[in-house]
């Protein structure tokens, strides 16, 4: 069925746009931006030709607002964004074991999904001249810009998270075409006419609906609905507004749906804005500046030969050469940050790929790893002065408590668990090495994954000082405990975890693992003073510590010289494996320090790291780079760090042209997202090491970023720090209580203890 009507006209201004391009500047841009509220001087992404719809997760540009997310490709005659929410997921709770004990990792376990195509076509602008498409990183949107007929055009694309929706908006004179919307699913679109809209709605097998929405409207032109097509003709100013959801919930009671919730509804309500377009992107702006601004980057200048290249090209450039390129290496940084705020806001945490497919198979279903990934992509969040979009894991996490402890309790004791607690207790909760949005894991049991999730929950205090936050993940930090004293074995070395296996390799049958060892050390540790600030349970936090003193610690092999893994003098798995599971204490742990641990076993880590080698997975080279962060080797680092940059070519470990990290595997190469969050968090951890009580500034600078600044760099102890530095000596460096009160702070030999309220800083020039 078609039906034909005619959008109501809005009034509205031209004005919506980013930063005029070199290749306009001998003309007026009648669609320059006017909103005050860009940044003039952005830091972009740029590219001479649109994306390949067939390598879009390598060349398309991401945009997101923490739910609604989309690749662009940025074509002239026809554009398209492969759309995504963040709820859009298959699967269900999972609970039910296979013959091994272990829980499936297959279609019941879930996968998460696209939502929708939208394909935007102006088949009249073929053969445009002048093209250039960037992504904006301090405005947080993409531009596509061109000239056709003598005539400059311009497109901007951006996901709101005010108005929650996707915007694009078309400007310059005179454009006609058709939007069709597609259902990633198959779902047909049609034409919702008292809506004047396209619109598809579907539902999977495990019952959760899901709708997705497009709409358009101009001031000058017409806007028709055909069906699953939006026809515009006449049009110098157009808004086309997509919006979409599901009916999911993060309540474990509800079985994470709400059957009241029709999304359909929703999304049409959202889509259906009717605002001046330089008001939608001023609100978006306003809304994104208030986290990119925090941190600003200075890592040194480049070339004006580095400057002039578009970004692939100087990708290439930077790997092939001897030239350091410290802004490129800044923004790669700054695209961490841009992919934290745009894939973690007030929803679900980031995934393997967070908010961006290209299909709906993603390799391990795009689900959350707990032995590595998702804590990795974490690790920025308060490093970068972006706090707040840690939320979604803590929010997560709470969320799935109830069903994680139900499934626990209920068949990790089952026979055919080889990795059930030998002694037949049970108690607390657990996670196996993947989990999914409907409280269900999959894979093998992880028994040292709850821990681990607590050391990434509880460091963010650590950042914050929040006790309100403290008390609201303290069920989980409890919770681990409960299940870690059930578990532990006694021996003549101590307390040791029981049957367990060094993610992701080596024996599967291993008691004392370091890595566990050392999660459990600190999960004792950090919950005896969160028992301690909130006043609850101190009699039980006393016995976790005394548990924990009764631990078996790790020691370093006699015979390679690196701190063991297993209980054992000899290297039982891969000498260069791609995990760094037995290093867990050293980064982002730190009981083992430079200033508290033997000598001999901060040389058993470096022999450790050593062993392993330079070369990884981009994930492993940024806990690499970390690691020789912590260990003050600038060079080591900072090869790491060159290493996850390079250009992907070939299917290649490295950067793809949109800076995705692509995860090389045979014949092809994968997108996940974790280097790109983990290596930003490693090259901040080379200009800044903090641990309660201790803030050590420049302990890794490479002799390429011998002068810069960077501002708003957090710093446990409940504490921000502004640093400047020039010809590798710190200038300035101004501490900011946001809770804490004392702490140290050093540069090489000088160290200065300085006091503070909430509130106050210090400005301090060694």
């Amino acid at each position: 069925m078609t039906s034909r009507r005619s959008f109501l006209k809005a009034t509205g201004a031209l004005g919506l746009g980013a930063m005029a391009l070199p290749a306009f500047t001998a003309h007026a841009d009648p669609y320059r931006p006017t909103s005050t509220q860009l940044n003039p001087n952005p830091t972009t992404l740029w590219y001479p030709a649109p994306a390949d719809e067939a390598k879009i997760i390598e060349q398309g540009l991401p945009i997101g607002n923490g739910r609604l997310g989309a690749l662009v490709g940025g074509g002239v005659e026809k554009d398209f964004l492969y759309l995504t929410d963040v709820t859009l997921w298959t699967g269900e709770l999972n609970d039910a074991l296979e013959g091994d004990g272990q829980l499936p990792y297959d279609s019941r376990f879930g996968t998460f999904s696209m939502l929708a195509k939208l394909y935007v076509e102006v088949p009249g602008h073929a053969g445009a001249t002048g093209y250039r498409r960037e992504l904006d990183l301090s405005n947080g949107l993409v531009t596509t810009r061109y000239t056709h007929g003598g005539k400059q055009y311009r497109r901007e694309i951006f996901s709101s998270h005010p108005d929650d929706v996707v915007v694009v908006r078309l400007a310059g004179p005179d454009q006609s075409g058709k939007i069709t919307l597609q259902g990633a699913h198959g779902e047909p679109a049609v034409g919702d006419a008292p809506h004047t809209a396209a619109v598809f709605t579907g539902s999977f097998a495990n019952k959760l609906a899901y709708s997705g929405v497009v709409t358009a409207f101009s001031p000058d032109g017409t806007v028709e609905v055909d069906g699953a097509d939006l026809s515009f003709s006449g049009c110098s100013d157009l808004v086309i507004v997509f919006s979409g959801g599901t009916n999911y919930v993060p309540d474990a009671s509800a079985g994470f749906m709400d059957p009241l919730v029709e999304p359909a509804k929703l999304a049409l309500r959202k889509a259906a804005v009717r605002v001046k377009a330089d008001a939608l992107l001023r609100t978006h702006v306003a809304d994104y500046r208030k986290k990119y601004d925090r941190q600003k980057v200075d890592l040194g200048r480049s070339t004006d030969a580095q400057r002039a290249m578009d970004t692939w090209t100087r990708l290439q450039a930077r790997a092939s050469g001897t030239t350091p390129d410290p802004e490129l290496e800044a923004s790669y940084l700054q695209f961490g940050r841009y992919l934290a705020i745009t894939g973690s806001r007030d929803n679900l945490p980031i995934n393997l790929q967070g908010l961006w497919l290209s299909n709906n198979n993603p390799d391990w279903y795009s689900d959350y790893h707990t032995d590595i990934n998702i804590q990795m992509n974490y690790w920025l969040a308060d490093r970068a002065a972006l706090s707040d979009t840690f939320d979604a894991l803590a929010n997560y996490c709470v969320a799935q408590l109830p069903a994680w402890t139900n499934t626990t309790q209920s068949v990790f004791q089952d026979s055919r668990n080889r990795f059930r607690n030998t002694n037949d207790r049970v108690a607390g909760w657990a996670v196996a090495f993947s989990t999914n949005i409907y409280g269900g894991s999959g894979w093998w049991w992880h028994p040292g994954g709850n821990a681990w999730l607590c050391m990434s929950l509880f460091e963010h205090y650590e950042y914050t000082l929040d006790r309100d936050y403290l008390a609201k993940i303290y069920p989980l930090l409890k919770g681990a405990c409960e299940f870690w004293e059930a578990r532990l074995v006694e021996t003549p070395e101590g307390l040791v975890d029981d049957h367990d296996w060094s993610p992701e390799h080596g024996p599967q049958d291993a008691r004392g693992l370091t890595y566990t060892q050392e999660l459990v050390h600190h999960l004792f540790g950090t919950y005896r003073t969160a028992t301690d600030v909130l006043r609850r349970d101190q009699s039980y936090g006393r016995r976790m510590s005394a548990l924990r003193d009764r631990l078996y610690l790790p020691v370093v092999s006699p015979k390679t010289g690196m701190l063991q893994e297993w209980m054992s003098p000899d290297d039982l798995g891969e000498t260069t494996h791609r995990h760094l599971s037995p290093l867990v204490g050293f980064f982002p742990g730190d009981r083992i320090n430079h200033d508290d641990s033997p000598a001999a076993l901060v040389e058993g880590v470096k022999q450790h790291l050593i062993t392993r080698g330079m070369e990884s997975f981009g994930w492993g080279l940024a806990w690499r780079a970390a690691c020789w962060a912590r260990l003050k080797d600038a060079d080591r680092s900072y090869e790491l760090i060159g290493k996850v940059i390079r250009p992907s070519i070939g299917f290649a470990n490295g950067t793809a042209p949109n800076f995705f990290d692509m995860y090389s595997f045979g014949d092809r190469s994968i997108f996940q997202i974790d280097a790109n969050l983990g290596a930003p968090a490693a090259m901040l951890e080379m200009l800044l090491y903090a641990r309660p009580g201790v803030i050590e500034l420049l302990p890794a600078l490479p002799s390429a970023w011998k002068t810069g600044s960077v501002t708003g760099i957090g710093a446990r102890g409940g504490f921000s720090v502004d640093l400047a530095w020039k010809d590798g000596k710190v200038t300035s460096a101004t501490v900011r209580s946001v809770g804490g009160t004392e702490t140290e702070v050093r540069f090489g030999r000088w160290k200065k203890r300085i006091t503070l309220r909430r509130g106050q800083s210090v400005t301090l020039r060694p």
